[in-house]
């Protein structure tokens, strides 16, 4: 019999396990605020009964077990023998979350064996109209891996031969071990800091558990990280150390000796015909999933990648048939142009999911932590069905669930101060995307407290991010913006400034990582407004070419407001730097010519080239070019920390058509 790894329709079990999973916490979600409806009971019930037929047919008896068990108190729910209330809800969450792992753990290569007997006792007692037990042990610690004191038994030949490349050039191999403190309400956000100070020293091959169960919080309150460095133990314990709200923090080698093969099943996993599985569909599934096949996203990325060549070197092609001037070559050159283009916006739009997928997470998220922190509190979800590329939909959910949490924790308040201020006591809080050029921009809104200016101010000027001079002048804009300084992230006390800027930092950088922009607006006492501005995509993207002494620089159409060509004599100077007027608004001058230090030509010239650019919300820039080249499309490829990770505005290099290097 062929290993439950290689079995062929296990990669369907897990897609579809995890739909009806999410189909689960939707629906649990709409019962507990309509709990006599029963086309959401039905609903609930056919996503179990179909799980619990999936997972018998694959051979997972704890799945079924458990799926069974929910069954038959929905089914109870159904007939009127017992009705919904708000511990029954809790219990079938928590069985939910316990789904939730075991099918992780069939996809990161384990059996998807738990202690489900506390929650199946659970149920047992609801179906019996009795009180369930309060105390439950979901997912014992030791129990969290396949093994009691092996991590990373499970690496990859890739994995197994880095590390042992690694050691082959003394570097050192860590395993990592962190425990957070048990009052930690930004777990995610926590973990988001602690790989931005391991990536600082060297690089993180692998966690347990996933990144991706890391950044949902499907995790306790520790976590083990494999690193390659050459730093020592005791460096690297003290950076992490820095990060608050963290209990423990153990560095120790990590031995090729501690690897073992995982344990494996007792029972083979029974096979069925895909026939008996497919029978438990209905025929307008059939009919939908006839017009559908899934894809893994690494063949998207590899059809991208060889896309990206192509387009290189139909850059090329122009060049030279624009060179030779031959009009059958041009003819031909401009319908290869025509059907590449049209083959890129099919390829994009393979690449483009649903913001939903990212949402969906959030009103469950919310309805806990409502409950957590005492208040109520309405979210309501606009536009999840706005579509961005799957790489930006990877990294951005860490950054949202920060925010969100920042909003419920510290922006909306309690029922009673709310009532008091003449507010509705349920506070309400707008997560909202939607489609604006080649942007899509996404927002947080809450009806809370919003920043308290002064006290922004005294945090800023306490931490030196700005001075008491500075503080007088700037805007409630420029104010608001200072909450995202990094000297706010490491403050001991973020409540003296509402709460706002507890690692607002880390948030701001990845979302600027991903060629997007934060800004914040707020009015105290009527709440906050955090507006994230991100690019549809980030591999094929629209510039201006220009040229500095002789060097092809790319700037990004998405960031240019203006290109201009000035007078020298225009040029005025303000507090010892170059400005100019610009529509009535003073704009700074910045010389690339300067910035990367281009050795510059004899003659000066009378007139120059300018871009006017956006910076950082409201900010402008004007960038000094010799001359400007034109539009282009252009393939853009990052070069790694190793090559360009300390210089200055640049983000990553393009191949031209002309073969130059931009």
């Amino acid at each position: 019999m062929r290993k439950l790894e290689n079995n062929e329709y296990l990669e369907v079990f897990i897609e579809e396990s995890k739909e009806h999973i999410q189909s689960l916490n939707d629906q649990l979600l709409v019962l507990e605020k309509e709990p006599t409806n029963l086309n959401t009971i039905g609903e609930i019930f056919r996503s179990a009964h179909t799980l619990k037929g999936m997972a018998a047919t694959m051979g997972f008896q704890d799945i079924a077990d458990l799926t069974h068990k929910m069954e038959n108190v929905l089914d109870a729910v159904r007939n009127e023998k017992i009705v919904v209330n708000s511990t029954m809800i809790d219990v079938i969450f928590q069985a939910v979350d316990q789904l939730e792992g075991m099918v992780f753990d069939i996809a990161e290569g384990g059996n998807g064996s738990s202690d489900v007997q506390q929650l199946v006792k659970q149920l047992q007692q609801i179906e019996n109209n009795e009180a369930p037990d309060r105390e439950v042990q979901i997912i014992e610690e030791s129990e969290q891996t396949t093994s009691d004191n092996v991590h990373f038994s499970k690496l990859d030949e890739f994995e197994m031969a880095v590390l042992q490349q690694s050691a082959e050039k003394d570097f050192k191999n860590f395993e990592v071990y962190v425990k957070l403190n048990d009052n930690c309400l930004l777990k995610a956000a926590r973990v988001y800091m602690i790989f931005e100070v391991l990536e600082q020293v060297g690089e993180v091959i692998k966690s347990e558990p996933a990144v991706q169960e890391l950044e949902e919080e499907n995790f306790d309150l520790d976590f083990h990280v494999l690193l390659i460095t050459k730093h020592d133990a005791n460096d690297i314990e003290q950076r992490v150390r820095k990060v608050s709200e963290i209990d423990k923090v153990t560095v120790r080698e990590f031995s090729f000796q501690t690897q073992s093969e995982p344990p494996k099943a007792k029972d083979e996993p029974k096979t069925s015909k895909p026939q008996e599985k497919e029978s438990e569909k209905n025929n307008t599934q059939k009919a939908v999933t006839s017009k559908t096949i899934r894809v893994n996203i690494d063949r998207l990325d590899g059809l991208m990648n060889l896309f990206e060549e192509l387009v290189i070197d139909r850059g090329q092609l122009e060049q030279i048939a624009t060179n030779l001037k031959n009009p059958d070559l041009s003819e031909t050159v401009e319908r290869m142009t025509r059907v590449t283009g049209d083959l890129q916006n099919i390829i994009l739009n393979m690449r483009m999911v649903p913001v939903e997928q990212v949402f969906n997470r959030f009103p469950r998220m919310v309805r806990q932590l409502s409950k957590d922190l005492g208040k109520r509190i309405n979210l309501e979800i606009i536009g999840a069905e706005t579509e961005l590329d799957r790489t930006v939909i990877d990294e951005i959910g860490d950054p949202l669930v920060h925010l969100i949490r920042n909003s419920l924790d510290h922006g909306i308040e309690t029922p009673e101060k709310r009532k008091a201020k003449g507010k509705q006591e349920e506070g309400h809080l707008t997560l909202k995307a939607y489609h604006s050029g080649n942007h899509v921009f996404i927002e947080i809104a809450d009806d809370g407290a919003g920043i308290n200016r002064e006290k922004v101010l005294e945090k800023a000027i306490a931490n030196q991010v700005i001075t008491s001079e500075e503080a007088e002048t700037l805007t409630d804009q420029q104010v608001h913006q200072l909450i995202m300084s990094s000297g706010f992230s490491t403050a001991d006390k973020i409540s003296d400034i509402s709460g706002r800027g507890v690692g607002l930092d880390v948030v701001r950088n990845t979302i600027e990582s991903l060629g997007g922009t934060l800004t914040i607006e707020s009015e105290e006492g009527k709440g906050s407004l955090f507006s994230i501005q991100l690019p549809l995509t980030l591999s094929i993207i629209s510039v201006l070419l220009v040229e500095v002494e002789e060097e092809k620089y790319a700037i990004p159409l998405s960031s240019i407001i203006e290109t201009a060509i000035i007078h020298k004599n225009d040029i005025l100077n303000a507090h010892n730097k170059e400005v100019i007027d610009f529509r009535g608004k003073v704009v700074p001058l910045v010389s690339l010519k300067n910035v990367f230090e281009i050795p510059a030509g004899e003659t000066e010239e009378e007139h120059y080239s300018v871009v006017i650019i956006r910076k950082g919300g409201e900010k402008m820039a004007g960038l000094i070019v010799n001359k400007f080249i034109g539009q282009h499309e252009i393939v853009l490829k990052s070069l790694g920390g190793d090559y360009l990770g300390d210089v200055f505005a640049i983000s990553g290099a393009t191949i031209l058509g002309d073969g130059q290097v931009a």
